[in-house]
């Protein structure tokens, strides 16, 4: 059942307030004092079991996420892929491989895996995860095994108001058409078709395409080509609310140094850059609708920095989630739950 943003309780009527499970010690959970992310979850004494408190405690979590849209367990004392395996299993049977991924990450144990391996150095924008796809997690679980000894914060920003930030033609437009993905794999400058489908049989890439709705083209040296229509906005199966959802900033090509962009397109047709994102009518995004969109997204950037142990929970419709630079050696693990999908364009 839909229910309208204005029928929950605004943020000024959400107290600090103690939450007991049954046979168990308490914890308090404290809303954000001025945004709506996250709302943070705390042991009131050492040793509570957090994976018994999610198990016993389902609804005033989902209760926290769709207000909030992240919630924040701190001081917990969770540790390493076990941990955060079963912490997911506790509330999220349903848990995902990253199939059909598009940054770099290591398996740690089943469906659990590092963050993005990009280097120290480099930001990662904000984005929805799998948000170029039409299957993707609804949640999204972070656990900082090892805080950095700078920065490192995975920032957030409410695609709510992401989406009412962005100007309603440019929402208009994308809503109808959604975002059209081109991904060109082996290029050296992406990862192979292999890292991204997980599997080294050409066979299992062409099920997977064919059951997600991927167009998929072989390409000489064993290279491969997707293609595929997206969502750019989805409502939220349970708030009813609209959110921006899709990483076309991502993948255009303004996203990339304006050195690179420059030889890439000098060297390359636009159909065989290593990535790309058009509307989902073929027609090229202006980079200018580009700029507006990322201006959306840092007037919504939030970010608190890790600390070792911290397990954050997100909805991956309602918020964005991002990656400071850093310094120093830093370890988050990431699991993702809950399949969902959705079409490009609908009522609005």
């Amino acid at each position: 059942m839909n229910v309208n943003a204005q029928q929950r309780p605004a943020l000024r009527d959400i107290r600090r307030r103690t939450v007991a499970v049954a046979d168990g010690p308490a914890v308090t959970v404290t809303p954000p004092t001025a945004e709506r992310l996250p709302a943070t979850v705390t042991a009131d004494v050492p040793g509570v079991d957090l994976a018994a408190w999610l198990a016993a405690s389902r609804e005033p979590l989902r209760e926290l996420l769709h207000s909030h849209g992240a919630v924040l367990f701190r001081g917990f004392g969770i540790s390493g892929a076990e941990g955060l395996e079963r912490l997911v299993l506790a509330v999220s049977p349903e848990a995902m491989n990253y199939v059909y991924g598009s940054t770099p990450r290591t398996r740690e144990m089943r469906q659990v895996y590092t963050s993005t391996e990009y280097p120290a150095s480099e930001s990662i924008p904000m984005h929805n995860e799998l948000a170029y796809a039409t299957i993707w997690p609804m949640r999204l679980w972070f656990l900082s095994d090892r805080a950095a000894q700078t920065g490192g914060a995975t920032p957030l920003a409410d695609s709510r108001r992401v989406y009412e930030r962005i100007p309603q033609d440019v929402r208009d437009r994308f809503a109808a058409h959604g975002v059209m993905y081109v991904r060109n794999y082996g290029s050296g400058m992406d990862l192979t078709w292999q890292q991204a489908f997980e599997t080294e049989d050409p066979a299992e890439v062409e099920r997977f395409c064919a059951d997600s709705g991927i167009e998929f083209t072989w390409l000489p040296g064993r290279r491969l080509r997707t293609q595929q229509v997206a969502q750019a906005v989805v409502r939220h199966p349970v708030t009813g609310e609209w959110a921006w959802f899709n990483q076309a900033h991502l993948f255009h090509t303004v996203s990339l140094p304006a050195d690179v962009r420059g030889s890439l397109l000098e060297a390359l047709d636009p159909i065989d850059l290593p990535r790309n994102a058009l509307y989902g009518d073929g027609t090229p995004i202006e980079d200018e609708v580009i700029a507006t969109i990322n201006a959306a997204f840092d007037a919504e950037y939030r970010a608190e920095a890790w600390s070792d142990g911290d397990v954050l929970l997100i909805d991956n419709v309602l918020t964005a989630h991002g990656r400071q630079p850093y310094t120093g050696p830093r370890k988050v693990l990431v699991a993702m739950a809950e399949p969902a999908s959705s079409v490009p364009g609908g009522e609005r």
